[in-house]
């Protein structure tokens, strides 16, 4: 017997949950929903996916409309962001400017280019990473000091060089993962950090293995202090076909490459 009415009344199960409800006596629940416990477990999905868009509290008293039809609206564009640093961003006060041998000299440069390619010791890869980029530069070891403002605005490489603060080279540093590379690497970084890099702007550093596979913990520890020194930090692994002489572009590069080069364009962007 139904207690609503004391007359007999359909009575059947909930196909999600089991619970019996009652046809003759269940609320009017939106078009394909059976019994309480469906309803309230699907309004509150949908409740959350209208509170994201703005539409306000769904009411499981009314028909409505499909949930499909919330998933275009909310639909836009990834944010177009640029690469965060990760360690200082300019010259600190009170770093001291190394001394002894393993400073880079300086070599003043009268032709413009977006970016150059530092490399902090001889056979650390700054021309294989400067063919990624059609108008980035290797500096071939040496901290470039600008003396002109650059290229015309109708020259390419103008355009870009442009966007950078007049008299002021983007600079990567490049070293090898192997012991060497990372002191070096280190000596460069303390360098600039202690102010007596002039007109540079240095963008990070680019650490190419030195060798195939994991780098020894002792390495991974100095590579970790040497790239806290530095605003960024890009990690290209050992490229078996540039190791070959085989022609380097961004699309046959692996992920990392191709990460690293996305990060630059959109520094050299601003």
């Amino acid at each position: 017997m139904c207690a609503a009415d004391e007359r007999h009344c359909r009575q059947r199960s909930c196909e999600t949950c089991g619970n019996a409800f009652d046809e003759d006596h269940l609320p009017a629940w939106p078009s394909g929903f059976r019994c309480g416990c469906t309803v309230l477990r699907r309004a509150r999905t949908y409740d959350m996916e209208r509170q994201e868009v703005g539409l306000g509290e769904f009411n499981p008293w009314l028909s409505v409309s499909t949930p499909e039809v919330l998933t275009s609206e909310k639909t836009s564009e990834p944010n177009q962001e640029l690469p965060q640093a990760t360690g200082p961003q300019g010259p600190q006060k009170g770093v001291p400017v190394p001394q002894g041998n393993g400073r880079l000299p300086s070599r003043p440069i009268s032709r413009a280019a977006p970016l150059w390619w530092l490399g902090v010791h001889g056979g650390a890869g700054e021309t294989s990473l400067a063919a990624l980029l059609g108008s980035s530069r290797a500096a071939e070891h040496a901290w470039p000091t600008p003396v002109t403002l650059g290229l015309p605005d109708s020259s390419p490489e103008g355009d870009a060089f442009h966007h950078a603060a007049p008299g002021v080279a983007r600079v990567v540093l490049v070293a090898r993962t192997h012991a060497s590379g990372l002191r070096a690497a280190q000596i460069a970084a303390t360098e600039w950090a202690s102010g007596a890099v002039q007109g540079v702007d240095l963008l990070g550093l680019a650490l190419v293995a030195d060798a195939p596979g994991k780098l020894p913990r002792s390495l991974r520890d100095t590579a970790k202090v040497v790239t806290g020194g530095v605003p960024r930090v890009w990690k290209i692994p050992w490229i078996e076909a540039w190791r070959l002489g085989e022609p380097i572009s961004v699309e046959s590069s692996p992920r990392l490459v191709r990460a690293m080069v996305t990060d630059l364009n959109a520094l050299l962007s601003v």
